[in-house]
């Protein structure tokens, strides 16, 4: 049994806190929660009845634990992880995993030395269609692959950014891109491939935050083929759709729902057994745009630590997609195609 603690307690927090507190990971269990505001590390732990702190490193000196989870806010996951990595405990840390690349670099270091693994949280990448998908990839089934499409189109309205004073400010959060975006721009990475460059517009339409609420991006990959990414959260008055197409010389495929989790679309020239059935068997539907990939991804942690299984998302993997999400930004404030990999000169993502 597996004893996971969690740092932060604000929102995220409390898909991991369920699932961790109410035993619905196999080998797992809440032992303890820290968060800085008392208040709310009070009430998820008195939720779940296990002690709670506002001092991570009284918690980690007091609490026996073998895996940490970071949900502190996004320009503190480096500071955090590195302060927390020479308890020589591993460590999940949420998306995304730091806001500079330099910081995603001292996470990965600090990691290493203490030998530790460090997790980063990509939970659509276990979803359902999302693995299908990736299989049908692997196995060459799109032949040449001409276009990769994501688009967010969540509502965020002011009030969710006026929660927390750091939401949507350049420092510890940046905008749709790198906040509620970067789990899609890593499945269109992980799909397409690597990134040759980008070019990006984005705008702050509907809220008053110092980030972006709507980007539009392209993309041209090393393959040949290109992209799109469309996100927004300034759709009204609801969430419309989180979705993933991939377009090929012999085979489209489109992943809809509000979480990556409804196929839309499957269809290949060459037809193969059960390929009628992948409608069916393939599609899931949520209740909420967190899908059910954190069970998943929370799974595949217990597997990688009590089984030495090799972990799907951990630092360098990640990194890829926030050295993208970097280059997006680098664009938007330049007005040029950025090719990667670069180095950044006019991104305000993390910097104070």
């Amino acid at each position: 049994m597996l004893n996971f603690v969690l740092i932060g307690c604000g929102r995220i927090a409390v898909r991991h806190s369920e699932l961790l507190g109410k035993g619905q990971i196999g080998n797992a269990r809440l032992a303890a929660v820290c968060d800085v505001v008392a208040d709310r590390a009070r009430k998820c732990g008195e939720q779940y009845s296990v002690p709670w702190f506002t001092d991570m490193h009284e918690m980690m000196r007091v609490v026996s634990t073998d895996v940490v989870t970071v949900l502190t806010e996004s320009g503190h996951h480096a500071d955090h992880v590195i302060a927390l990595a020479p308890y020589g405990k591993h460590i999940v840390v949420e998306k995304p995993m730091a806001l500079t690349l330099a910081s995603a670099d001292d996470m990965i270091r600090a990691c290493d030395r203490a030998g530790v693994k460090l997790f980063v949280v990509k939970q659509n990448r276990f979803n359902v269609p999302v693995l299908k998908l990736r299989e049908a990839i692997e196995r060459g089934r799109f032949g040449k692959i001409v276009l990769g499409t994501v688009r967010v189109r969540w509502c965020r309205p002011q009030e969710y950014y006026d929660q927390d004073a750091w939401r949507g400010t350049w420092s510890l959060d940046g905008g749709v891109l790198a906040n509620q975006a970067s789990h899609h721009v890593d499945l269109l990475e992980w799909m397409m491939g690597e990134v040759h460059s980008v070019f990006a517009m984005s705008s702050t339409a509907l809220v008053s935050i110092e980030a972006e609420d709507t980007a539009v991006v392209t993309l041209r990959f090393v393959n040949g083929g290109l992209g799109i990414v469309e996100a927004t959260t300034a759709s009204r008055p609801n969430d419309l759709e989180g979705s993933l197409s991939i377009l090929g010389e012999k085979g489209a495929v489109e992943i809809g729902g509000f979480a990556v989790n409804e196929l839309k679309t499957w269809n290949f020239v060459d037809r193969e057994p059960g390929d009628d059935d992948v409608m069916e068997k393939f599609s899931v539907n949520p209740p909420d745009v967190y899908g059910f990939g954190h069970k998943a991804y929370y799974d595949h942690v217990v597997d990688c630590i009590l089984n030495a299984k090799q972990q799907l998302v951990d630092g360098l993997e990640a990194r890829k997609s926030l050295e993208l999400i970097t280059a997006i930004y680098e664009s938007v404030e330049t007005g040029k195609e950025i090719p990667l990999h670069f180095r950044p000169k006019c991104c305000r993502l993390g910097i104070v």
